[in-house]
């Protein structure tokens, strides 16, 4: 009877040897496949009835260490951001070109101020100007194609985003259906289980580098998948992701203004709450990189243009034009009004030769001094048109229908200039005159400015296309103090609702959101206007838009003398240079008429006691050149502070801040691909095929075959033996 046993216990040694096999062998072929690991299946002794019955295999198990696996999920998130960044960032740095290349914007900029000290040796040479014009308009299409450029990669970032998503919720599905089978093939017996984990672990791989993730498994082997945050992805059912790419991005939008649309899990944002991972990476360059650049470029733009234009203004060109248009617009020109301090405008007619045929100052001779915009122009247009004037009845002064003021002699024979004094007197030192701004139909005076002609842009060199429908604060905290001991009320106008079309009430204990919110839930406000805190640096920026890109004027309303407030002038809410980089240009009728650029003023003569134009004259050329050497203010942009420097220093810091941050995140990018390669290798060491080892097993198991084949051919012949006897 000792036969039988014998036989069941070859049998069963010869069957787990072939198992045995079975799983070498699938070891080595796959020894090659991507996320497969190494096979193993423990011999049990077979027991019945207390009777040792031979060998028999446990459940086929991965030799994976689970630690192992997490930290390269970390890493492989962590290096996904990285990736991404340094993607965005070196294209980034090779649209701005290196600090010290030829073709960096710096260089631009050091290329204009050597064409206006070019210019400012000489204002009577074509070439000159025309050099100048050359290397304005350069700096200029420079500027804008730099904006138009960071835009469309904040879109593709955006659009790379909705594609990651798209690829997370198709690897959510392929774990959840290798979920239901694993649970399955665990609970009927079933062989395969661990190849469907191998598969599930490569899904959460890839999904890892998307975004951070964490994960545990439950006793019948399904696995949960949360973010690092604690939102779930995946359970007993996907949670999917939603993103909606925008179509095209620009210098305002923003997701934190609501125009670039968040990441949703069961209809709750998770932006913010995202970690790590490439959509962490795109997030990071879409929404701080590209817009803290963004701002910078802006800032530059906006130095270079108010620089240029507030010594342009103090000049005329030879010969002086006999039309010009400003660039400010006004709302209401009878209920907007300004003062003038400081000085005094001094108008002059001159004919074809340079000569003057009148002059007369606006305070002085025209008792104009204070009073709506109506009322100046009234008061201009009456003096040229009178014969005890400039005797030019065809002159007009006027708002136009875009809300520009216009002077026009009305007979191209006649030109004139406009030069700011100290006093009224002929012959006085030219100094700009104050002009305090009333722009909300009272007579508080709100806002202040340098320059009668550059208040009203009568002589710009640069224009942009955008009126000032854009206000932003300074950088300041999102839980700033904004230390009121009484209400504030803001009013806002626009050309299309009129002067004061709606208020909000700013109470003592406010916050800067309150602020946000009352503008964004008034209806008489929110169909116009849409306020935000905009990330920038180390804080935040209160962004105020007209949503039609139209004028926006906002004041502190307050009774006819009453004393300011001061929190618009304590948050440093003014019109921003958001858009300019976008859209400065060198002034239209200059870029066909180089002769416009002014390089000269009209000069005293003292024995004549008459203005004179003077082609050679070189006044105002030598303070735009000296614009570029002069230190300027810059407001805080994004991972820049608020400085005073100059133009081309300026723009040398953030291009070298650029290819700092290119370098440093590359360096971030190799340290954790190296780590990620050290944790595989490492995994690789516990959990890959070593060929050699498996086939020296193989020998072994086929060893073990053999031996158990042997005695099972024993027991045969011995029990044919047997039966032959009886």
């Amino acid at each position: 009877m000792a036969l039988i046993p014998g036989f069941n216990t070859t049998l069963s040694g010869m069957k787990a040897a072939q198992q045995q096999l079975n799983i070498i062998s699938s070891n080595i072929a796959n020894a090659d496949t991507p996320g497969y690991t190494r096979k193993t299946a423990a011999q049990n002794n077979l027991v019945l009835a207390g009777v040792s019955s031979g060998v028999s295999l446990g459940n086929i198990k991965r030799d994976v260490d689970e630690n192992l696996l997490k930290s390269y999920l970390s890493s492989n998130s962590t290096s996904g951001n990285y990736c991404m960044q340094n993607d965005y960032l070196s294209k980034t740095e090779t649209l701005l070109g290196t600090p010290t290349g030829d073709n960096s914007i710096a260089a631009n900029v050091g290329n204009l101020q050597s064409a206006f000290e070019t210019f400012a040796n000489d204002v009577t040479s074509a070439s000159g100007k025309y050099t100048l014009l050359n290397n304005a308009q350069t700096i200029t299409s420079r500027l804008n194609s730099i904006s138009t450029e960071i835009q469309k990669l904040r879109g593709d970032a955006d659009l790379n985003i909705s594609d990651a998503v798209s690829e997370i919720n198709a690897q959510l599905t392929t774990l959840h259906e290798l979920n239901e089978k694993i649970v399955q093939y665990t609970v009927m017996g079933y062989d395969g289980v661990a190849d469907l984990e191998d598969q599930r672990d490569e899904a959460l791989r890839a999904i890892s580098e998307k975004i951070d993730i964490s994960y545990f498994k439950r006793d019948n082997g399904s696995m949960v998948i949360q973010t690092k945050n604690g939102e779930t992805l995946l359970d007993d059912e996907p949670h999917y992701l939603s993103h909606t790419a925008i179509s095209q991005a620009g210098p305002t939008t923003s997701y934190a203004g609501g125009e670039i649309s968040g990441i949703f899990v069961n209809g709750k944002d998770i932006t913010n709450s995202i970690q790590d991972g490439e959509i962490k990476g795109l997030i990071e360059i879409r929404d701080v990189t590209l817009p803290s650049l963004q701002s910078q470029l802006d800032e530059l733009a906006g130095g270079l243009k108010e620089a240029i234009n507030s010594a342009h203004n103090m000049g005329t060109s030879y010969p002086a034009p006999s039309s010009l248009t400003g660039t400010r617009t006004f709302i209401n020109a009878n209920q907007q009004s300004i003062q003038i301090e400081n000085g005094d405008v001094r108008f002059t007619i001159f004919d074809t030769d340079g000569n003057q045929v009148a002059t007369a100052s606006l305070g002085g001779d025209l008792g104009f001094t204070e009073g709506t915009i109506a009322d100046m122009t009234t008061t201009i247009q009456n003096w040229l048109q009178s014969p005890n004037g400039a005797n030019l009845p065809q002159a007009v002064v006027e708002i136009n229908e875009n809300g520009n003021l216009v002077i026009d002699t009305g007979d191209s024979n006649y030109s004139f200039a406009i030069m700011d004094t100290v006093s009224s007197a002929a012959g006085s030192e030219q100094q700009d005159v104050t002009i305090n701004f009333a722009p909300n139909g009272t007579t508080n005076y709100d806002r202040q400015f340098s320059g009668f002609s550059s208040f009203f842009g009568m002589n710009d060199f640069f224009t942009s296309q955008n009126p000032e429908s854009v206000y932003d604060s300074n950088v300041v905290s999102k839980n700033l103090n904004l230390g009121l001991n009484q209400q504030v009320v803001w009013g806002f106008s626009t050309p299309t609702n009129g002067i004061n079309f709606g208020t909000i009430t700013i109470n003592p204990g406010d916050t800067l959101q309150d602020i946000v919110n009352k503008i964004n839930n008034n209806p008489d406000l929110n169909q116009t206007l849409k306020a935000s805190l905009v990330p920038n640096g180390d804080g935040y920026v209160l962004r105020i838009v007209n949503t039609t890109g139209q004028q926006l004027e906002i004041c502190e309303n307050r009774l006819n003398g009453d004393p300011a407030p001061g929190l618009i002038s304590k948050l440093g809410l003014q019109p921003s240079d958001a858009l300019t980089a976008s859209s400065i240009q060198v002034r239209e009728d200059i870029t066909q008429n180089p002769n416009l650029i002014a390089g000269g003023v009209a000069e005293f003569n003292t024995s004549s006691g008459e203005y004179q134009l003077n082609q050679a004259s070189n006044t105002t050329a030598i303070k735009l050149a000296e614009m570029f050497s002069s230190t300027l203010s810059f407001n805080q942009a994004g991972t820049i502070g608020a400085t005073q420097t100059t133009l081309a220093n300026y723009a040398s810091t953030f291009v070298g801040s650029i290819a700092s941050q290119t370098s440093n995140t590359k360096s971030n990018m190799e340290y954790q691909q190296e780590l990620c390669s050290s944790i595989a290798t490492k995994e690789a060491t516990i959990s890959g095929v070593d060929i050699d080892q498996e086939l020296s097993y193989m020998i072994m198991f086929q060893q073990s075959y053999a031996a158990n084949a042997k005695a099972f051919t024993a027991n045969k012949e011995i029990l044919d033996m047997l039966m032959g006897i009886i």
